[in-house]
């Protein structure tokens, strides 16, 4: 996309809480220009600057970006979720209206506050003037029926925090969408396209469901709702003690469900913060991924992981012979 001097769809909060549609530049995301033989990618590494705002042992990351020119700098750090288009909740609905499921591991949460968290070092007073009205109340993190009546004001005191420092989010997951023809293996001519959520955008996906669950009378505690008490108790943490011990949080705040992902959503609930022209249409073509898969990379890919197998069920894209079949 950088090649084609095509910016990136960026998902941002305003301060109507609502989720913005900007567009990023592939150089802001990964710090420096893709391009610089001084950047490396580190895969599945953890963000050094972040050591310190944990105890224990920062959990990796995807992706950290790194300037070999200046002692292995870290630049910028990012989850990267591949997502299909359509997915099995909107495969039946015409096109404009497919969506992406998107599922979130507990990690995600932790990358999430502690970027947010390092706002605050300087100033962990001001973000505890925030929560600690709603936090001070809870005597037991680990008691449903402690935390399940708080839910709406821990929603809302952490809504109140990002309006008021709207400027500080940054990227936190990039996610790139291929397109099928509904539940076929065959890749839409237009098919490749990629979104970026902001720290702060990507609240939304738990933040509304949250917020609405909790309004109904549920009786127990969900995924969206326990990202959302983990992402409180983390940042309460930091705002007390200017140290997050996510391991034990994540570990103890199961409310009787498993911690193995954070949370998940189907297509049709991030239809809503997703959908524009380049959800309906993305912008790469399939014909561009021999671009990218080049010196036969094709013939190491492997077809038990989904978006390989697509690929191989498509041979055109490398074998002119074949595109009339």
């Amino acid at each position: 996309m950088y090649s084609k001097g095509l910016k990136l769809i960026y998902l941002t909060l305003d301060n109507q809480l609502k989720i913005k549609h900007q567009t990023i530049d592939v150089e802001d995301i990964f710090g420096v220009n893709p391009l610089s033989p001084n950047l490396f990618f580190a895969f599945e590494s953890d963000f050094v600057p972040y050591r310190k705002l944990v105890i224990g042992k920062l959990p990796r990351v995807d992706l950290v970006t790194q300037d070999i020119s200046y002692n292995e700098s870290c630049l910028r750090c990012m989850e990267i979720k591949l997502t299909a288009l359509p997915d099995n909740s909107t495969y039946r609905l015409t096109d404009d209206k497919y969506g992406c499921e998107i599922v979130v591991r507990p990690d995600t949460i932790v990358y999430l506050a502690v970027s947010i968290a390092s706002h605050f070092q300087n100033t962990r007073n001001k973000l505890l003037n925030y929560i600690d009205p709603v936090c001070s109340e809870i005597n037991d993190w680990t008691n449903i029926r402690s935390i399940l009546p708080l839910i709406s004001s821990i929603v809302d005191c952490l809504d109140n925090l990002f309006c008021d420092y709207i400027d500080i989010q940054s990227p936190l997951v990039i996610q790139p969408v291929w397109k099928t023809l509904g539940k076929t293996s065959k890749l839409y001519h237009n098919c490749l396209d990629i979104f970026v959520w902001s720290n702060l955008g990507f609240t939304r996906l738990f933040f509304d469901i949250a917020k609405r669950l909790a309004k109904t009378g549920e009786e127990g505690i969900n995924r969206p709702m326990r990202s959302v008490v983990w992402l409180c108790k983390m940042l309460y943490e930091f705002a007390l003690n200017g140290k997050i011990s996510h391991k034990f949080i994540i570990d103890n705040l199961t409310y009787n469900t498993k911690n193995d992902k954070a949370f998940a959503l189907s297509g049709t609930n991030t239809h809503v913060y997703m959908v524009c022209n380049e959800l309906i249409q993305p912008r790469i073509t399939k014909e561009e991924i021999r671009n990218i898969i080049i010196g036969n990379g094709q013939n190491f890919l492997s077809p038990e992981r989904r978006f390989d197998a697509i690929i191989l069920s498509n041979p055109e894209i490398f074998d002119y012979t074949l595109k009339s079949i």
